[in-house]
């Protein structure tokens, strides 16, 4: 039966080397193995916990190794990694199964000639300690919280030193999984009777219509899920659609709508009549939300392939528009901390993009028409500021509402939205 270890540090090294999304290589090498269930969810939390933890995991490692961490051969750098993981991080894992545990996998592997190596470094980390640097500065922050130093200078300069110590907080914590009732179909206190008959217990939150699962559940399993009932969906997104609140019978455009979350809460709001057209780039993507609709029944939604940043003037023209551009994502990071690696520059087309596709969905928006900007990232330049130096280009385009959410305070993931109306002598067409 295969080792829940060896499957976690097959996954890293493959996500190291070829930058693949985390959770699609982690599934794929889990339905390969015969491991146990339990085995399975050791793995997963090795797993995402050195990816949650890799600075301050390589600030520990550096201070056993002389050479750079990226001359350690790929396997034995992910053995090490993971096993300080468990040593600094998971309690009930003995110290003394880390580290033996750890060298039987290296002894075993093609780079066996490391198992010395590896033995000698963690028994290095267990005679000195896991503690780490104290202070406020970007250095000891990054190092504490394991997160990129641009990224905190970010925080940093647009929300100030303690609401950036909250967020890094945040980033490190286990995201709520929260759910959208389809009131299509049903109502929030029938779903909850329906989850409680088959042992699920959920809770109600303050946004309407949303509830918050209690305690891990294979979701997609339940029969609920299956019949419709409900779609998985964050607090923000769920109350962002809630704002742009299109009427029932109108018509709109979600112009960058995968997987279809927001969608599919729309339809809900306008009870299923209307059009929606929910747009995305890619066939495969545009499936998803097909799919999904279909799942929840709500035939209001029609799916179509389409650039963004073009005006196709075939489609018309909308009464609502949905923008959620893409954006850096550094508002979901507790959810996907691949993230957080990517570097600064690889976001230096990221503005003029975003900027491009609102500009092009003013073209769609009927005189009077409201258009809701959306991203989960907290940063201002991709949010307020960008969404500010487009208001200044037109005449007759005001903000009718704005909210950057935050994780510490809103419950949510972080998150931004800002309402615009195109007023009825606007000069966008």
């Amino acid at each position: 039966m295969a080792n829940a270890r060896k499957l976690a540090a097959m996954a890293l090294t493959r996500v190291e080397a070829d930058g693949s999304y985390s959770n699609i290589v982690l599934d794929g090498i889990l339905k390969k193995s015969d491991a146990s269930g339990e085995d399975k969810a050791l793995a997963s939390a090795v797993f995402y916990g050195v990816l949650d933890r890799k600075i301050t995991i390589d600030w520990l490692l550096k201070k056993h190794i002389k050479t750079p961490l990226k001359k350690v051969a790929p396997y034995t750098l992910s053995v090490l990694r993971s096993a300080v993981y468990q040593i600094a991080f998971m309690e009930k894992i003995p110290d003394s199964a880390a580290v033996n545990e750890a060298v039987k996998l290296v002894k075993s592997s093609k780079e066996s000639r490391n198992a010395g190596f590896v033995n000698a470094v963690l028994r290095n980390v267990l005679r000195n300690g896991t503690e780490l640097p104290d202070g406020n500065d970007v250095k000891s922050l990054s190092v504490w919280y394991s997160c990129p130093e641009w990224i905190i200078s970010s925080f940093t300069a647009d929300y100030g030193t303690e609401n950036t110590v909250s967020l890094l907080k945040e980033s490190l914590s286990v995201p709520p999984v929260t759910v959208r009732v389809n009131t299509v179909k049903t109502n929030t206190e029938s779903l909850i009777c329906e989850l409680k008959k088959v042992g699920v217990s959920v809770k109600k939150t303050d946004t309407e219509n949303a509830l918050q699962f209690v305690k891990g559940t294979d979701i997609s399993s339940l029969t609920a899920y299956k019949q419709g009932l409900f779609h998985v969906q964050d607090l923000a997104s769920q109350t962002a659609a809630a704002v742009l609140s299109p009427k029932k019978g109108s018509r709109v455009l979600d112009m960058c709508a995968a997987p279809g979350g927001k969608s599919f809460t729309m339809a809900e709001i306008m009870e299923n009549s209307g059009e929606i057209i929910a747009c995305d780039l890619y066939e495969q993507r545009t499936e998803l939300i097909k799919k999904g609709a279909v799942r929840l029944g709500l035939d209001s939604i029609k799916t179509q392939c389409l650039d963004a940043s073009v005006f196709d003037e075939k489609l018309g023209k909308f009464d609502y528009i949905l923008c959620d551009v893409p954006c850096s994502g550094l508002g979901v990071l507790r959810r996907k901390p691949d993230i957080k690696y990517r570097k600064p520059e690889d976001l230096n087309e990221l503005c003029k993009l975003q900027k491009k596709i609102l500009k092009n969905a003013l073209y769609y928006l009927k005189s009077g028409g409201k258009l809701l900007y959306s991203t989960c990232t907290l940063r201002a330049e991709e949010n307020e500021k960008l969404v500010n130096s487009v208001i200044m280009e037109y005449n007759g385009l005001s903000k009718a509402y704005e909210h950057t959410y935050m994780p510490h305070i809103d419950k949510t993931d972080g998150f931004y939205c800002a309402l615009l109306v195109k007023e009825e002598t606007a000069a966008i067409e």
